[in-house]
């Protein structure tokens, strides 16, 4: 068994996010800072990455005063209170030919998390990507939440975001 180390290329590596309320939806990106996967004879067996959620960027609100309100409010203690918690982090726990098994944290918050990703070694370039649907809740962001909140009437957010996580990286 041969195992290769891979470390990601954040540059070419991102992570898109939408979230959507009664009204419609709003996305954006967060960027990679660092990570690694480790394959063994080809396979992924292992990795973990981190994401700056600093970083986070909105990029269907085009009115410059309207998209710093509301990211004002997405870096706040309601969502991903970044003043605190700077990273956001996704540990992968097993694989499964392309299903992934991981443990992500955010905001100190750790939960189990699933999903299916396109896995594809070509010479020293491996490349994932995958889409993760992930229950805000969990993460303690409730703001607008219908489970704990009534008479939300269009201004409710939906509890589950999507992550599409798109990774390049490189052998050691």
């Amino acid at each position: 068994m041969e195992n290769q180390q891979f470390t990601i290329v954040p540059s070419q590596s991102n992570i898109d996010w939408t979230g959507k309320k009664v009204t419609g939806a709003h996305n954006g990106t967060i960027a990679i800072k660092e990570g690694q996967f480790i394959l063994t004879d080809g396979k992924i067996t292992g990795g973990s990455f981190i994401a700056d959620t600093t970083s986070i960027k909105i990029l269907d609100i085009t009115d410059p005063d309207t998209n710093a309100q509301f990211l004002g409010h997405l870096i706040s203690d309601d969502f991903f209170s970044t003043a605190q918690f700077k990273e956001a982090s996704l540990v992968i726990t097993a694989v499964a030919g392309n299903h992934i098994d991981a443990e992500l944290t955010i905001k100190g918050i750790t939960h189990p998390v699933s999903f299916e990703a396109s896995l594809n070694l070509a010479g020293d370039t491996f490349t994932a990507n995958g889409k993760l649907i992930i229950d805000r809740t969990k993460y303690g962001m409730k703001f607008r939440s219908g489970n704990f909140f009534q008479n939300l009437g269009d201004t409710l957010i939906y509890n589950d975001f999507e992550l599409n996580v798109g990774i390049t990286a490189k052998a050691e």
